[in-house]
């Protein structure tokens, strides 16, 4: 997957410090935009850095919980801003600790599996972390939140999971990487989410039972020292290893056009999913 993280140009937008405060509806809006800028090669492939306070973003399934009302009302006790993304997965926490990676690229000269998506990503990853590279692993870890066949784990604690967006030809692989803080109370509180939300219900769909004890962040496996800060610094220098150009671009003024008409879409759905049924 190398060959895929050379190019010639890649543009780099970071947003790990000027998103914290905004809602992570404003990320999903931003990576729908770059997927169709890059998709459709008006920009150069992209990644993308993006930083949320504590939000935890659910999906679609999550919506459908019985009792889901309660369990939103459980996240803003607990100081958790709940939204609702418009696609696959199932609930997730953003917090100042966790730093979401997005890498878009365009198929429109060679299409990228599904498996591709998430073998670019993992590639990125180690690329981050050569000091645990060949520690980190690719496969579900049961008992997480989000669970899925691309969980990241080091001796068999999750840090990470990755999910892919794909629009008008553009391709967004992203990921959370929680560095920062403790992986297992991420998990507790999406665990106190669910039961609050089930009250032992039976449903057709299978929720996660949530073990905290199976995640962990990367400072709590690696290295206390490591920050957001720091992992970004080194995603950077990664960059300059995997292109001749890096254009540290923010949206231009035209592209700003496309991107409202993307967050008022993703505003509006999450709106109406919000909406007491």
């Amino acid at each position: 997957m190398k060959s895929i993280l050379q190019q010639p140009i890649w543009r780099f937008y970071d947003q790990s410090i000027s998103a914290k405060q905004r809602s992570p509806l404003e990320s999903f809006a931003t990576d729908d935009t770059l997927c169709q800028l890059v998709g459709q090669l008006a920009s150069p492939p992209t990644i993308r850095t993006w930083v949320h306070d504590a939000s935890v973003v659910l999906g679609i399934q999550d919506h459908r919980l019985p009792y889901v009302q309660r369990g939103m009302d459980l996240l803003k006790e607990r100081g958790y801003d709940p939204i609702i993304r418009n696609s696959g997965g199932l609930a997730v926490v953003l917090d100042e600790g966790v730093l979401n990676i997005s890498i878009v690229l365009s198929e429109q000269t060679e299409a990228l599996s599904i498996n591709e998506g998430y073998d670019v990503m993992v590639a990125l990853v180690k690329g981050l972390f050569p000091e645990v590279a060949d520690q980190i692993e690719a496969y579900e870890i049961v008992g997480s939140y989000c669970p899925g066949s691309y969980d990241l784990s080091i001796a068999g604690k999750k840090f990470a999971g990755i999910s892919q967006r794909r629009l008008r030809q553009g391709v967004a692989v992203q990921i959370y990487l929680c560095i920062e803080g403790s992986g297992s109370d991420r998990a507790a509180l999406i665990r106190d989410f669910y039961e609050e939300s089930l009250k032992g219900e039976e449903t057709k769909f299978t929720y996660p039972n949530i073990v905290p004890d199976v995640m962990a962040s990367l400072s709590e496996l690696i290295d206390a020292s490591l920050t957001v800060e720091v992992v970004v610094i080194r995603l950077q220098q990664l960059l300059h290893n995997m292109a001749e150009d890096i254009r540290a671009e923010s949206f231009h003024d035209e592209e700003l056009t496309l991107y409202a008409f993307y967050l008022q879409r993703v505003l509006d759905r999450n709106k109406k999913m919000l909406e007491p049924k």
